[in-house]
């Protein structure tokens, strides 16, 4: 597992980060070469789930970012805090869910911290469910 991790000190990403959300790559596979799309990729995320919560790390918004270059897949993501002891496992879970789908031969997984996660992330009607 190739992991990185981002202290936030590029402060020109803060604010293009905000939008970083929902973005994906080519939003279907590339049937000639079976490459899987970010779409694909996000939906193999939705299977991941915070242990504490119970809830998928995707409707957490946990996901920052998820890109698709050839057979890689990248992911920027973070956690509900920086001492989250759940961190390391549902990061292996990620990259195992990703992994396992078929023209996948690598993948990044990018720990960030900038933007924060905040409970705002998480999608509304998931959100609404938890009260907030």
């Amino acid at each position: 597992m190739d992991i990185q991790a981002d202290n936030g000190a590029d402060s020109s990403a803060d604010s293009t980060a905000d939008t970083a959300t929902d973005s994906t790559t080519a939003g279907t596979a590339d049937s000639s070469t079976g490459a899987v799309s970010a779409d694909q990729a996000r939906i193999a995320l939705r299977r991941v789930k915070d242990p504490e919560l119970n809830l998928n790390i995707v409707d957490l918004g946990l996901i920052y970012e998820v890109t698709v270059d050839g057979s890689t897949v990248r992911v920027d993501m973070s956690l509900t805090s920086p001492g989250c002891p759940s961190g390391p496992e549902i990061m292996s879970e990620a990259e195992q869910q990703l992994r396992g789908l078929p023209g996948v031969s690598d993948v990044v997984m990018n720990l960030v911290w900038s933007p924060p996660w905040t409970p705002e992330r998480i999608e509304p009607r998931v959100r609404a469910y938890m009260g907030f």
